[in-house]
């Protein structure tokens, strides 16, 4: 797994594994996802799919053009596609939420989450006896979600702000009340508590995402990961807006290490 940025300004995720690659969302404009990528030393065009989570711009704005550009297989729910913000591709595949999908050496399983769009979903993959998890954007978590997202090796999961930092902000007070809300955005302590319910026994790599820029710290996660578990910090890797995160593997322990970040 490699993250070419996270945030509210553009996310983008590539899983690789034997032959396959795919991409998570691509909130990001055809040049700068092609910046982005070639950082990582990848080829847009080996990619077997972009597979996209919901129709929120910072997710999906830069699917079409690029999907065009290399000729990529598009998957998205039918509300996705429905909601008219992801169109012009020249292949679309269409699901329901929480279908498992077979794309390359991966199996997926799509998994519906509460967020505030038309069919959003979330991403489980599996190959051969590795499970990475993409969560982010959700504003609570249901069972479903939980029992999804069990038993990772890699789990990239939103910690999207602190409440008090929120609470005293400069958004107004309906953007407040939608991030913090249930169909928004997960807060720290929210993702801290569903890290607790989790079968954490195989993570290997834990990928702090979707990390607001003005409500929240690293500080406050790095508190919230320490009350839970001192250890999940040696796991830790940050998919900050303007670099993402370098490829990880669920073989090695800690190839990664983020440097040192102001807070956000």
């Amino acid at each position: 797994m490699a993250s070419l940025g996270s945030g509210s300004r553009g996310n983008a995720t590539l899983l690789q594994a034997d032959e396959s690659c795919v991409l998570v969302d691509c909130g990001f404009s055809l040049r700068e996802i092609q910046r982005r990528a070639a950082q990582r030393d990848f080829d847009l065009s080996d990619l077997d799919a972009i597979l996209v989570t919901h129709e929120h711009s910072d997710h999906s704005s830069g699917v079409a053009a690029l999907a065009r550009h290399c000729d990529i297989p598009v998957y998205l729910t039918h509300g996705t596609l429905a909601s008219g913000r992801v169109s012009n591709c020249p292949q679309v595949r269409t699901f329901n939420g929480d279908t498992q999908l077979h794309i390359g050496a991966f199996k997926v399983q799509a998994v519906t989450v509460p967020h505030d769009a038309r069919e959003p979903v979330q991403y489980c993959f599996e190959y051969a006896d590795q499970r990475a998890g993409v969560l982010t954007d959700l504003g609570s978590v249901t069972s479903h979600v939980r029992n999804a997202f069990d038993d990772c090796d890699l789990l990239l999961l939103e910690f999207n702000h602190d409440r008090r930092l929120l609470a005293d902000g400069p958004y107004p007070i309906s953007l407040k009340r939608r991030v913090g809300g249930d169909w928004g955005h997960l807060s720290n302590t929210q993702a801290a508590e569903f890290l607790a319910q989790l079968n954490l026994s195989r993570l290997k790599h834990l990928a702090i995402a979707h990390i607001s820029e003005k409500n929240n710290s690293r500080e406050s996660v790095e508190t919230q990961l320490r009350e839970l578990d001192p250890a999940l910090l040696d796991k830790t890797v940050w998919a900050t807006q303007a670099d993402g995160f370098d490829w990880i593997e669920p073989s090695v322990r800690k190839p990664f290490e983020g440097r040192h970040l102001e807070p956000i």
